[in-house]
């Protein structure tokens, strides 16, 4: 079923506005909330209607809900584990600290996709976005456990499963993930997980 766009964009601004008031969780706060919402989001989604397309399959957005809530509850886990994660190396007195660059091949093409990736690595403590390669359709990653560099790619591959299936993308989860390139070369490591990926000298 396809829609107007701008009169769901109205509708989205009304719910952020709802949150973003922190109204008391009562019915009837939340009703007025709602309807403040719409009186200031939909005249704004209408001017701003150029923005964004002209229709929205309605039934393709609501399909597409499950899969931001498993990205959203992956991204989420990965957060919460980072910042464990971080916080033991930084207090730990060897601080086991080995940077490194990495460059991992995306599925997803579609901008909106690798633009939520690309924000999502950032985001997560002890990894960080540095570019974006259009030739390749990849991403420089730079992460602080540079001695696991798949430890780095994995949760990257996890929410770009979902990706595929959020942004209805011509690649599949099914489809395996391109490998990762070091830029730092061979490791002497004694970690199980050292050869992970394909080093560039």
């Amino acid at each position: 079923m396809r829609v107007r766009t701008w009169p769901v964009v109205g509708v989205v601004f009304a719910v952020l506005w709802v949150f973003v008031r922190g109204l008391p969780l009562t019915p009837v706060s939340v009703v007025r909330g709602l309807l403040a919402g719409l009186l200031v989001g939909l005249p704004v989604a209408f001017v701003f209607r150029r923005l964004y397309s002209k229709d929205l399959d309605l039934s393709r957005v609501i399909g597409a809900l499950p899969y931001a809530g498993l990205y959203l509850g992956a991204f989420t886990w990965e957060l919460l584990r980072a910042n464990v994660d971080v916080a033991y190396r930084v207090l730990s007195p060897g601080m086991p600290i080995e940077p490194e660059v990495i460059l991992v091949p995306l599925r997803v093409e579609s901008d909106l996709a690798i633009t939520i990736i690309a924000n999502s690595i950032t985001i997560t403590p002890g990894t960080v976005t540095l570019d974006y390669d259009d030739e390749t359709n990849a991403l420089y990653v730079h992460g602080v456990n540079g001695r696991d560099p798949e430890a780095i790619a994995e949760p990257i591959h996890t929410w770009e499963n979902y990706a595929l299936e959020l942004f209805n993308e011509a690649a599949s989860p099914s489809d395996p993930p391109p490998e990762i390139v070091v830029s730092g070369g061979e490791r002497d490591s004694t970690t199980d997980r050292q050869n992970g990926g394909v080093d560039d000298d």
